[in-house]
């Protein structure tokens, strides 16, 4: 007999990825009330069967085909590198899964809007790893933009500063290269700019210069220092479509203490959001406002927006709401934000963003619903 059949009441759950799946995703699906996690997915089908029995998951795979061809899986998290992405979202999504899929969500705008289409014919619910729409601060922070606390907004400044790629030993892998979707505009820019969306809406063009500080790494096969591809510092300007100019700054190799900070200044007032928390992007987040005037202060997070529970790896608790929106709408067949359509429209600002690098010229954004039909 099958988990499934066992728990009836449960949404049958595959993984595909078993980096941060293993780390965030396998975790997350064991302690949501709703989901079961029925098959795992690892290119070595030893190494699948392995990670299989310490969760104990029924079932072990090596192909998408199978993963999907499963009765008992009714849903698809995808965890792997981008440049998989494309091709086994596909796959989920014909076969009539609902899926939950990793940022960036594809290495192009055309593989995202085909996932986007494919998932509005085949009905189901698809969603992306947007997480900081789910983190308490920045759940307030978007309250109070939305109350009008800053008035009509003059100026956005961004900056997400971290070391994760700093290291010049650290060896090359999929992030060095550019086929395979790493960068740090895929990594970090992905959800810097579905927070854009979300918090201040769509932007009308866009400039952007990208960088790379650490031009070689060593090739962890050959021992040869092999060429690093893809950007670890990216500086953006933007403006948005309501005229608000926007300024970002991001970048993988620098040693900072103001890890990630984004300040509004408006007609009315002022807020910022930040954190100095150097090993936990999801938790450390605080949040201040000014009246003109008026000394910063620290506004206090309301009790109903914080994480119920915590765990080892703090981002187990964001994506642990994310998964939670997800099935409410599998569970009312309703679709849910953020979707595809999200997904869609971070994939398009990142492909014009190296447009504009490219051609050192500002680039127009076109309207997302072009994209969407």
């Amino acid at each position: 007999m099958s988990e499934l059949q066992t728990n009836p009441g449960k949404i049958g759950v595959a993984i595909v990825g078993t980096g941060f799946g293993q780390k965030v995703h396998i975790p997350a699906f064991q302690a949501h009330h709703r989901t079961e996690i029925v098959a795992i997915y690892h290119r070595d089908i030893n190494k699948a069967k392995t990670i299989a029995q310490g969760n104990d998951i029924p079932y072990a795979f090596d192909s998408i085909t199978d993963v999907v061809n499963l009765p008992e899986v009714q849903a698809v998290s995808i965890a792997t590198p981008p440049f998989l992405h494309y091709e086994m979202a596909k796959a989920v999504l014909k076969a009539g899964k609902h899926l939950l899929l990793e940022k960036p969500v594809t290495l192009n705008v055309a593989q995202a809007q085909e996932l986007y289409q494919l998932a509005q014919k085949q009905d189901v619910i698809a969603t992306v790893d947007f997480e900081f729409r789910f983190v308490p601060a920045w759940q307030l922070f978007a309250e109070l933009l939305a109350s009008g606390y800053v008035g009509t907004p003059r100026l956005i400044r961004i900056d997400w500063l971290g070391s994760s790629r700093a290291d010049n030993s650290r060896p090359w892998n999929w992030y060095s290269s550019q086929e395979k979707g790493g960068g740090a505009l895929g990594s970090l820019g992905s959800h810097a700019f579905d927070y854009i969306y979300w918090l201040f809406g769509s932007v009308r063009r866009l400039n952007a210069h990208l960088s790379t500080a650490i031009p070689q790494r060593v090739d962890p096969i050959s021992g040869e220092l092999k060429p690093v591809e893809t950007d670890d510092t990216c500086m953006l300007s933007l403006e948005l479509a309501n005229g608000t100019p926007c300024q970002v700054t991001i970048s993988a190799v620098v040693h900072a203490s103001r890890t990630h900070w984004v300040e509004v200044y408006g007609d009315r007032g002022t807020l910022v959001i930040g954190s100095e928390n150097q090993k936990d992007y999801i938790h450390g987040f605080r949040v201040w406002g000014s009246q003109p005037g008026q000394p910063l202060t620290e506004i206090e997070i309301p009790q109903r927006l914080l994480f119920p529970q915590h765990y080892p790896d703090g981002r187990i608790c964001a994506f642990l709401r994310v998964v939670d929106q997800w099935v409410q709408g599998i569970n009312h067949h309703k679709q849910i934000v953020p979707s595809l359509k999200e997904g869609v429209y971070s994939q398009l600002l990142m492909d014009l963003s190296h447009q504009s690098h490219k051609t050192g010229s500002w680039v127009d954004v076109p309207n997302l619903e072009n994209y969407l039909t």
